[in-house]
């Protein structure tokens, strides 16, 4: 269960998700939307998940000088929660067309 909260940096469960929610916050803005700071956290958790396996398969996930580093987790983090947000603002235009 560590591992599941943790960025893949060792940074632990409460740092998972002090970085979650700044990610999620972040996209949130990028994206301009209005979410809330429980749904920034969960954006930004998950967005951790899916920029983690987004750099791992482009053969960022290995660098050394990354691991472990908050700017790297972040900016992963951010990216992940944008896909995210992008892909949920995409499926709820859909569902109202």
């Amino acid at each position: 269960m560590n591992n599941l909260m943790d960025l893949g940096g060792g940074v632990g469960w409460i740092m998972t998700i002090i970085i979650g929610g700044l990610a999620g916050w972040i996209a949130e803005k990028i994206t301009r939307s209005d979410m809330g700071i429980l749904m920034n956290i969960v954006f930004g958790v998950l967005g951790s998940i899916l920029g983690g396996m987004l750099a791992n398969l482009i053969g960022f996930g290995g660098v050394p000088y990354l691991n472990g580093w908050f700017f790297s987790n972040l900016i992963i983090s951010v990216i992940g929660a944008v896909i995210l947000i992008m892909v949920l603002k995409l499926f709820r235009q859909r569902q109202g067309a």
